[in-house]
């Protein structure tokens, strides 16, 4: 479980688009299909990373709370299936499926979204505003598997309650930490 940081994303770029198919409908979707006018979480994420396994009820459960607020919440998947088979589009869509389908999971079979948003690790979450430029980019939370600190989303929290009031993210922007994306060779 090596730690990899994410790279930060400058704050202000624009969302960068994707087309991507989503694993649990079968839909391919697009970011204007998928944005919010108030806030756009996108979540680079995957099965299989122990970081993700210990955010991802809160992550789903924050979703479910702040997509009542007008916020959209969209996860990419983009590691190399063919070396890690428990990523594949199939058990993505049983992960999403378990987790109550909090938000479209979608898959970047190309890898080619991930790169675009400098997408390091997983997780590995960009907030875009209402005009979709970068407002937020960062951890969760301070929590890490085995580190013993509570998972809460605070960072995200934060991020997103301060966007919906229409103002600027002011709490420090602290790099998330995961496993790294697992590139095609």
């Amino acid at each position: 479980m090596a730690a990899t940081p994410s790279t930060m994303l400058p704050l202000g770029t624009n969302a960068p688009d994707f087309s991507l198919p989503d694993t649990l409908s079968g839909k391919t979707h697009n970011l204007a299909d998928l944005k919010s006018e108030k806030a756009t979480v996108v979540m680079f994420i995957c099965n299989h990373c122990p970081y993700v396994i210990h955010i991802k009820d809160e992550l789903a459960n924050l979703a479910n709370i702040y997509s009542h607020k007008g916020v959209s919440f969209i996860a990419i998947s983009s590691n190399d299936v063919e070396n890690y088979p428990q990523d594949s589009p199939e058990l993505m869509k049983q992960w999403i499926n378990e987790l109550g389908d909090p938000f479209p999971y979608l898959y970047d079979e190309t890898q080619e979204v991930a790169k675009t948003y400098q997408a390091a690790c997983t997780p590995d979450l960009f907030v875009f505003d209402g005009n979709l430029k970068c407002a937020y980019r960062g951890q969760f939370d301070d929590s890490r598997p085995g580190n013993g600190k509570p998972v809460t989303g605070n960072d995200l929290k934060i991020a997103l309650d301060e966007i919906l009031e229409g103002k600027q993210v002011s709490i420090e922007q602290i790099p998330s930490i995961g496993c790294n994306i697992k590139w095609k060779k």
